[in-house]
């Protein structure tokens, strides 16, 4: 049987090979087929049946078996889910073993979340640092026009943008604002 943490540097090399296979078309026809639509099918029944009560069933009980020492918070509001990836344990793994074979491994997250999501009608504001940390705030797709809440309105000191590690000089962000596709990437370099 394969572990965890071996599976992250296969899934890693995957998502490579498929691209390189089949295109990117390929690619996010896999995060959203194979992942979204069939491995993580238990996940869309939840979310769709239950929304931010079945996100905090679902990504509760996923996050503490791949993140034990709580790497994460998860915060709710009416009108937002929240996670705060402190340390991601995939990506975490792929940094300390220097295995980077696919161009934006973090991009698989949206890749299937955003279809998810878009099919239970929400709508996601989420950015990440290349370096395991990462925040995702999911609204109902009737506030797409809201802007995205402030550092802290939602999940208070535990919000990842408000740790000291979270713009080293030189990272460039990946942003998604009130997205559902991976398509919806746009880059940020912060001024220093």
């Amino acid at each position: 049987m394969m572990g965890c943490y071996d599976f992250c540097g296969h899934y890693e090399w995957t998502f490579d090979w498929l691209e390189q296979a089949g295109g990117r078309e390929l690619l996010k026809a896999y995060w959203e087929e194979a992942i979204s639509r069939d491995s993580q099918r238990h996940a869309r029944d939840l979310i769709g049946r239950k929304g931010f009560d079945g996100m905090t069933e679902y990504w509760g009980h996923t996050l503490l078996e791949e993140s034990p020492d709580l790497g994460f918070t998860i915060s709710r509001t009416p009108q937002a889910f929240r996670i705060d990836m402190h340390d991601c344990p995939s990506k975490g793994f792929l940094l300390r073993n220097k295995l980077e074979q696919y161009s934006d491994y973090c991009d698989h997250c949206i890749g299937w979340v955003g279809p998810m999501m878009r099919d239970a009608g929400f709508v996601i504001d989420h950015e990440h640092n290349h370096l395991g940390q990462c925040w995702w705030e999911m609204h109902p797709a009737s506030e797409a026009s809201a802007p995205p809440l402030a550092p802290g309105a939602v999940s208070g000191k535990k919000d990842v943008r408000l740790q000291p590690n979270w713009a080293p000089p030189n990272v460039v962000f990946d942003c998604y604002d009130k997205a559902t596709s991976v398509d919806d990437k746009r880059r940020v370099k912060p001024a220093p």
